[in-house]
């Protein structure tokens, strides 16, 4: 019989791992109550609105200190001073109409923003309204900020603002406006 040639090979005795899960269940515990606890203590971000209670009393309100923004059922945006007639409006003028309307020497401080939209008229374009009325809101403090009162203090913003449907006359008037 022939001889191998090289060297003769042990094969040495497998050891055996054994691994400990015990603190690893212990640590995704602890990880699983920590992310349950902090989601349910995030609150979920919601825009808090304060609503004033309906009022069936009649308000006088001066035609010049009102500046009234009209939504049709088309979408098409009107705007108008007091008992004016409506002018057509593109959404990209409703911030700069409203600083200048709201920082005239005749009405500072004192102008009342009304915006009336139809039944018809899309949630959306209310929304990009009130969104560049509240951006405008941002200059006009700033504005004011530059004025001073009696005190000597700047002036403090007073923001009027109400919105409500449109009745059927204005619905008729809107109907004539190009």
């Amino acid at each position: 019989m022939a001889e191998k040639r090289g060297k003769k090979s042990k094969v040495k005795p497998r050891m055996e791992f054994h691994l400990d899960m015990t603190p690893l269940v212990d640590i995704m515990m602890l990880l699983l109550i920590f992310f349950m606890f902090t989601t349910t203590m995030a609150s979920p971000q919601a825009l808090d609105m304060t609503i004033p209670p309906e009022i069936d009393v009649e308000v006088e309100v001066r035609e010049s200190e009102l500046m009234t923004i009209f939504v049709r059922h088309d979408d098409r945006i009107f705007w108008a001073r007091g008992s004016d007639d409506p002018m057509p409006l593109q959404l990209n003028e409703i911030k700069d109409l409203a600083v200048r309307e709201n920082l005239d020497p005749a009405v500072r401080n004192r102008l009342i923003v009304a915006l009336k939209t139809s039944n018809d008229a899309t949630y959306g374009i209310v929304v990009q309204i009130l969104d560049r009325l509240n951006l405008a809101e941002g200059e006009i403090v700033y504005e004011l900020s530059k004025i001073p009162d009696e005190d000597g203090n700047p002036t403090a913003r007073e923001r009027r603002f109400t919105i409500a449907g449109l009745t059927p006359e204005e619905q008729e008037r809107l109907e004539g406006a190009q």
